[in-house]
């Protein structure tokens, strides 16, 4: 699960890296206001960590700009204020949860788990983009309502770029997600002999797109 942590205090900011990594979750770090709004216009997380005080923004209006972006992540806002008005005014701004520092790890780690968990439950199996339409429970995918049979590892591929549709995913990223020995990772060709063949029965060469040097993306 990749996890956004916005935080303007770089010792903290590490420091808190650091206990997640601990914790087998990938994050990504951003320092302000800015950044953030760089990332989130880019890729999806599992879950935003977003410090109140930012060195240059206010985290309470970037919380209120990534609702009327009509991003649905969840937020666990950090911040130093402890008022009673101030949680409320966070809460009812989109935030998901409030957390006053200092606080402990973990408490931290277990509100963490109980809003990756709800998101877990309230996520919609289906997700659609285009013609293409793919069920996360049933492991079905459909094209103009057409049933389309994939092999096991055509189907993880297609569920990892449907579910991040504007990332850039790394032929050893793509690798590593459907392998689990080290040959298969070390001979990324594969991965272009998965993506023909997905082209092919999804019926759109160009649903796929290559991105040169790198690695692949859908073309949303």
């Amino acid at each position: 699960m990749n996890i956004l942590i916005v935080e303007d205090d770089t010792v903290t900011a590490k420091q808190l890296a650091a206990l997640l990594k601990q914790e087998k979750y990938k994050t990504d770090v951003v320092f302000g206001y800015k950044e953030a709004q760089n990332v989130l216009d880019k890729y999806n997380y599992a879950l935003i960590l977003l410090d109140w005080n930012l060195g240059d923004g206010d985290g309470l209006t970037l919380l209120q700009e990534i609702r009327e972006m009509e991003i649905n992540t969840p937020v666990l806002m950090l911040s130093a204020n402890s008022a009673i008005d101030d949680r409320v005014t966070v809460l009812d701004n989109g935030a998901d949860d409030y957390l006053c520092k200092p606080y402990s790890n973990i408490e931290l780690l277990a509100r963490m788990r109980a809003l990756l968990r709800r998101e877990t439950e309230q996520k919609h199996s289906i997700i659609t983009i285009g013609e293409v339409k793919l069920d996360t429970k049933t492991k079905e995918v459909f094209v103009s309502n057409e049933f389309i049979e994939l092999t096991p590892s055509e189907y993880d591929l297609l569920e990892l770029f449907m579910q991040n549709p504007k990332q850039v995913l790394t032929r050893y990223q793509l690798s590593e997600h459907i392998n689990k020995d080290n040959y298969s990772l070390r001979h990324s060709n594969l991965i272009d002999v998965h993506i023909k063949n997905l082209r092919k029965k999804l019926q759109n060469k160009d649903f796929i797109q290559n991105v040169r040097g790198v690695g692949y993306k859908l073309s949303t």
